[in-house]
């Protein structure tokens, strides 16, 4: 039987082997529910989060243009803190939709990932 959530823990995995993040350029970690997205931005060094926003924070339309407004405000809330460059764990999940367009927000506020 297919299991999808051990296939993306494994995915996730694999991913967490080689990303890894610092103060200077933190790591972006995403987890998307069904209903939600959310999305931190982590010192892998000292294990804390420095600023985190999710789509409870932005106004809902539909779920990608939700994502995207989630990168922007996330974006916004990293700049603030004066760091330019981030590592974009997508958390096993694919490269497509809500976390393409969350990464295209995060992309369009000025973070380079």
């Amino acid at each position: 039987m297919i299991d999808k959530k051990k296939n993306r823990q494994k995915r996730h995995r694999k991913i967490r082997a080689r990303v890894f993040g610092s103060s200077d350029r933190p790591r972006l970690c995403v987890f998307r529910s069904l209903k939600h997205i959310y999305v931190q931005a982590i010192d892998d060094t000292k294990g804390t989060t420095l600023v985190s926003a999710s789509d409870k924070e932005v106004s809902k339309e539909n779920k990608t243009n939700t994502a995207f407004a989630v990168g922007e405000l996330l974006a916004k809330k990293i700049k603030e803190k004066k760091i330019k460059n981030a590592v974009f764990d997508r958390g096993g999940y694919l490269y497509h939709g809500r976390v393409k367009a969350l990464a295209e927000g995060i992309r369009k506020g000025g973070i380079k990932i």
